[in-house]
This record gives structure tokens, C-alpha cells and sequence, in this order.
């Protein structure tokens, strides 16, 4: 994996901070995993630096209705993951050592992706954003499935390889490899900058 500086310009770059909630990051959650917590101080440091550089900084929030699922065929992600980060609860909300500031965009989504059946594409392209640095959880489901769904909608995704929650990190690895390989960039956090 590449592991050059890359140089991006802040009006035309947003940083994507996925699924940083109390479900997966904090002790309590119902899908904690010690490495989402670890990913909270590396993806505070590029959101600050995104910030004080004057780049769009949008956060992801996973969420789910109670019966979001009841008439599903075939995706349910209770199913899979038992119930989790349901609307309105602690778990849903984004973890109090990585704050979302007024300025920055929130995106409620429902599925892993959060170009699906949200405004994020819209958003992003009204202010002729073309970059999207990618940090946040989990690296091989939610953090994989937006990028990939930002590089299929000609944005150019760059994944921030020491910024990404796992549950093992063979997942992490695997993501990080099949974003390199297939849909995008990736790179560690000291080499990120803004011009």
C-alpha cells in the first residue's frame, strides 16, 4: 500500500467520519470493539486538521428503527448483528470524545452505505466536493461499503489506513487492500495533508 504524502485542496475535500458511535466505540456499546475506540484519537487529529484547513468535515450516523427490518426479505441486519444503535438511544449517538461541531454535516443512514437513501451525494455535490477522506468504523462494513459507493459516484476515496475501526484486523486489512486494489486510495494519517 502506498505510503506518499498526499496534498489535498480544502474546498474541494471533505473528511467522512464513519459510524463513530457509542454502539461500537465506547465499553457499553452492543458492538464494541477495543479498535473502534483506538480509531477515535487518529480520527479526532484529521478532523482537526481538516478543520483548521477549512475542508468540509461530514459525519455518519448509523440508525435504526425499532421496525426497520420487520417486513425485510432478505437484508436485516438485526438478524446478523442483534439489535443495535436504534433511534433515539445512546447508542446512536456519536461518542463524546469525537464531537460532530455545528459546522459540520451529519448524516443519519440505514444502511451500510450512506450514499443509500440519504442526501449525502446531493450535499457533497452542491458544494463541488470531489475528495472524500475516509476514517471511522468498521473498516471492512460500513467504512468499505460508503467508499466504494462514493467511487462508483466519481468522488475519489482515500482511506486513512491507521483512522479505521475493526472487529479483527484481518477485516482491516482485507478492506484496505480491496479499496486499494479496486475503487480507491489509501494512506496513513501523518501523510495526509491540505493545501
Amino acid at each position: 500500500m502506498p505510503f506518499s504524502a498526499m496534498r489535498f485542496e480544502p474546498e474541494r475535500t471533505a473528511v467522512v467520519v464513519v459510524d463513530m458511535q457509542n454502539g461500537f466505540c465506547h465499553p457499553d456499546g452492543s458492538l464494541y470493539a477495543p479498535p473502534s475506540a483506538d480509531a477515535i484519537e487518529p480520527c479526532g487529529t484529521l478532523v482537526e486538521r481538516a478543520r483548521d484547513a477549512g475542508a468540509t468535515v461530514v459525519f455518519t450516523r448509523d440508525v435504526h428503527p425499532p421496525e426497520q427490518f420487520e417486513d425485510a426479505h432478505y437484508y436485516d441486519e438485526f438478524d446478523r448483528w442483534g439489535e443495535h444503535v436504534l433511534e433515539g438511544s445512546w447508542e446512536a449517538e456519536i461518542v463524546a470524545d469525537l464531537p460532530a461541531d455545528a459546522a459540520d454535516h451529519v448524516v443519519e443512514k440505514h444502511t451500510y452505505d450512506a450514499f443509500q437513501g440519504t442526501e449525502l451525494d446531493g450535499w457533497l455535490s452542491a458544494r463541488g466536493i470531489d475528495d472524500l477522506v475516509f476514517c471511522g468504523t468498521l473498516a471492512n462494513v460500513c467504512v468499505l461499503h460508503t467508499a466504494g459507493s462514493a467511487g462508483l459516484r466519481d468522488y475519489r476515496p482515500v482511506l486513512v489506513e491507521d483512522a479505521v475501526g475493526y472487529i479483527e484486523e484481518g477485516h482491516r486489512d482485507y478492506a484496505l487492500d480491496h479499496a486499494d486494489w479496486l475503487f480507491g486510495e489509501v494512506v496513513g494519517l501523518e501523510d495526509v495533508g491540505f493545501e
